[in-house]
């Protein structure tokens, strides 16, 4: 996981993108709490329009990179045999 700042207020979470589609986001209590979109709206709000446009520009710039979440499901606790990865 990347630790990426909203561009907006600067919240500190950690991301990583399993499709262009799909985003895990660990929020922390500090973040939370100083996202104004995401304390505005109170338990209904789940994201931060804001925090989303800052991930997708560092998927852009190349800061936060696409896993490719089948082969890491696929070799979750395999170890890589010799001459392969």
């Amino acid at each position: 996981m990347e630790q990426i700042s909203c561009r907006a207020c600067g919240s500190c979470v950690l991301v990583e993108k399993y499709s262009m589609q799909q985003t895990s986001v660990q929020w922390n209590a500090a973040a939370v709490a100083a996202c104004p979109e995401i304390a505005d709206g109170g338990a209904r709000v789940r994201t931060c329009n804001m925090l989303r446009d800052s991930i997708d520009d560092a998927v852009v710039a190349g800061v936060v990179g696409v896993s490719t979440r089948e082969m890491d499901v696929n070799n979750r606790g395999a170890m890589p045999r010799p001459g392969i990865g």
